[in-house]
């Protein structure tokens, strides 16, 4: 313990245990069969099965139409909230985060429970309220955080230069606010993906998630198939990490 390093002992274990040991096994289960033999019969089972590709197609296009509708929403909401007074700000940013303290099941149920009493339909449109509805605060912090912070400098000095309202807002405070986008786009992509309850309690089990197919393969002891449907799910993730990532430093190269 006479190391600063010694600190980082306890971490890197339960990063073995709990972070690499179950990628590595769901890499082991994609690429093997039931009988532990190296093959890529699950892969070519994906891509055989038109259902499980056009259900993947599917779960990435409301991805993006969640994220979409949250950005169109959350940026207005958190553009308002930094330029409102302080002591109000803050009481609203924390109405925003309230409802993440609850477990997201017990929200989707009460989005159920208000759609019944309003005697809406289930379906996809619930589906998409319930997606915002609970992802929207992920999009709305990160973005107010970022203009919270941002350098005022930059605004005074486009004020000064004759910039109108819109021009600083187009030229300067959008593109100083892409890393908090960017952060937001992650936090409401990559879960709405993977998700599978609240598809299946909004819809009453009528749309089909990625997330829901690879939940029946492992329920169903598929666990090759599953994992190999895990993994390019995982490829996916991974993919628009990069893309965000290198997004958010070009952004950043404003500063």
């Amino acid at each position: 313990m006479s190391s600063r390093q010694s600190w980082s002992i306890p971490y890197a274990i339960f990063a073995a245990i709990f972070v690499m040991l179950p990628l590595l096994l769901i890499v082991f289960f994609a690429f093997t069969d039931e009988y532990g033999h190296i093959t890529l019969y699950n892969f070519q089972k994906f891509l055989a099965h038109p259902e499980a590709i056009n259900t993947f197609v599917y779960s990435i296009g409301i991805a993006f139409l969640n994220t979409l509708l949250c950005i169109l929403l959350g940026y207005p909401a958190a553009y308002i909230l930094t330029q409102t007074k302080m002591k109000y700000a803050n009481t609203i940013v924390m109405l925003f985060i309230l409802p993440m303290w609850v477990n997201i099941l017990v929200r989707t149920l009460a989005t159920v429970a208000l759609f019944d009493f309003a005697d809406l339909p289930l379906g996809e449109g619930a589906l998409l309220f319930g997606m915002v509805y609970n992802f929207i605060p992920f999009m709305i912090y990160p973005i107010y955080n970022t203009l919270q912070k941002m350098d005022r400098s930059y605004i005074e000095a486009a004020e000064d230069l004759g910039a109108s309202p819109w021009q600083q807002f187009y030229k300067v405070i959008l593109p100083l606010s892409m890393p908090g986008v960017a952060s937001g786009i992650l936090m409401v992509f990559m879960p709405t993906i993977s998700t599978f309850a609240i598809s299946e309690l909004l819809t009453m089990n009528n749309i089909k998630l990625f997330g829901t197919t690879i939940q029946e393969n492992i329920n169903n002891s598929m666990w090759n198939y599953g994992a190999a449907l895990s993994l390019i799910m995982l490829f996916l993730i991974g993919a628009s990490t990069l893309i965000a990532g290198d997004g958010s430093k070009q952004e950043g190269g404003i500063r």
